[in-house]
């Protein structure tokens, strides 16, 4: 059962940085695409960033290049995404996904909240 664990959201004030954490455990993690999504209130989940967990080939919406960068560390089965120069329309949960590339199966961490304030 593939369980994914996010941390680090929190409350920020425009311009500053977050990092949040993923911690993906239950299987291993090769023919996986890794991203992260979000959803505001009001609004749909929406993309922000993938990496594929081998070989490193990342993704951005338009909204965050250059501010936001995807990155996981294999030997801790964790992705990140530090979150820089934020603005308060970045604010939503944030939520990590996995997506099996094989069959398209997807699995949903819990969220995180993101707060950005102006």
């Amino acid at each position: 059962q593939v369980q994914l664990v996010e941390s680090g959201g929190g409350l920020v004030q425009a311009g500053g940085s977050l990092r949040l954490s993923c911690a993906a455990s239950g299987r291993t993690f090769n023919n996986y695409v890794m991203g992260w999504f979000r959803q505001a209130p009001g609004k749909e989940r929406e993309f922000v960033a993938s990496i594929r967990w081998s070989g490193g080939t990342t993704s951005y919406a338009d909204s965050v290049k250059g501010r936001f960068t995807i990155s996981r560390d294999n030997a801790k089965n964790t992705m990140y995404l530090q979150m820089n120069s934020l603005k308060p329309e970045d604010t939503a949960v944030y939520y990590c996904n996995a997506r099996f590339l094989v069959v398209g199966t997807q699995y949903w961490g819990q969220g995180t909240q993101v707060t950005v304030s102006s």
